[in-house]
């Protein structure tokens, strides 16, 4: 009988963000969603039809552009609806798609910047070996085990997460279905569970941050030793975007996920969510087409722009 009990709970509602506003806010993420769509469509089309971005910096880029605008896609969409209705309801099972998309396109991202500094450092630290080391195919290869690692972890995550019983209160206080939130209105001991939640938020956050860490370390060795102000210069700009994106993803990123129970009275958690899930995906194309000169020339030639 506990069990059926358990398993009355069929949706969901979402508390959303400053209920007086919400034509506003629709009007903004409606505005920001389709800039960042175009944004990084341009991106990925401009280092597909132009050859002389083919090297693997570049082919990085497109793969993080290709997750950006399916990483915006999973959320936005959803809190269009929501800023447009009254009804904040969403299903079991819809939450817990959205949650594993979620969670899967994060971790990729995560992946993906940290293979970029590894990029970086071979083609700073080890130039003369950079072209057989990083390959086209090898590129590939990253590109495909970043999705792969956010395909498999989060699906053990989100079915240990959704494997808890919901018997109780239904209200999520978020804009989206997240996981921590998420968790909260579980009426059973989630110990264990938010235990799995930092060591998964370690796995996928703090790992590749140390790749990242570890990386830019080598690099900046490296730069100390170009005799050359302006060598120094010019190669450490090669690295600029890479920096700014990663400062941005994993600052707000860690500041949300690697907390627990410290994250419930944490009231700005919410704010900073969606700096993490909307603006960063619009950022991105502007960071590296805005300090990029071959992109931004690229850009142009692709647009016809003179």
């Amino acid at each position: 009988m506990a069990n059926r009990t358990h398993t009355q709970l069929t949706e969901f509602i979402l508390v959303g963000l400053f209920p007086n506003r919400q034509p506003l806010f629709f009007v903004l993420f409606l505005t920001i969603y389709i800039f960042t769509l175009m944004g990084n469509m341009i991106i990925i089309l401009t280092i597909t039809l132009e050859a002389q971005l083919h090297s693997p910096m570049y082919l990085f880029l497109r793969s993080l552009s290709l997750t950006e605008i399916f990483y915006i896609s999973v959320t936005v969409p959803r809190m269009l609806k929501d800023f447009l209705h009254l009804d904040k309801a969403v299903s079991f099972l819809d939450c817990a798609t959205q949650l594993y998309f979620f969670c899967f396109l994060g971790t990729t991202e995560c992946f993906l910047l940290a293979f970029m500094a590894y990029d970086r450092f071979v083609a700073i630290c080890h130039p003369l070996h950079y072209m057989t080391v990083m390959t086209k195919s090898k590129c590939l290869e990253f590109s495909l085990g970043s999705w792969l690692s956010g395909i498999l972890l989060s699906l053990f995550q989100i079915s240990y997460v959704f494997s808890l019983p919901f018997c109780s209160s239904n209200i999520i206080d978020h804009v989206f279905c997240d996981i921590l939130p998420v968790v909260r209105l579980a009426c059973a001991n989630t110990f264990a569970n938010e235990i799995a939640i930092l060591m998964y938020g370690s796995l996928v956050i703090l790992l590749p941050f140390l790749l990242i860490t570890v990386s830019y370390i080598h690099i900046i060795a490296t730069i100390i030793k170009i005799p050359s102000a302006v060598g120094r210069k010019k190669t450490f700009s090669t690295c600029g975007s890479h920096l700014t994106s990663v400062t941005l993803f994993y600052g707000t990123a860690t500041i949300v996920y690697l907390k627990t129970k410290s994250a419930r009275e944490y009231v700005g958690t919410k704010v900073i969510a969606l700096f993490y899930i909307v603006f960063i995906p619009m950022l991105n194309p502007l960071i590296y087409s805005l300090r990029n000169t071959i992109i931004k020339n690229a850009i142009t030639k692709m647009l016809k722009i003179q």
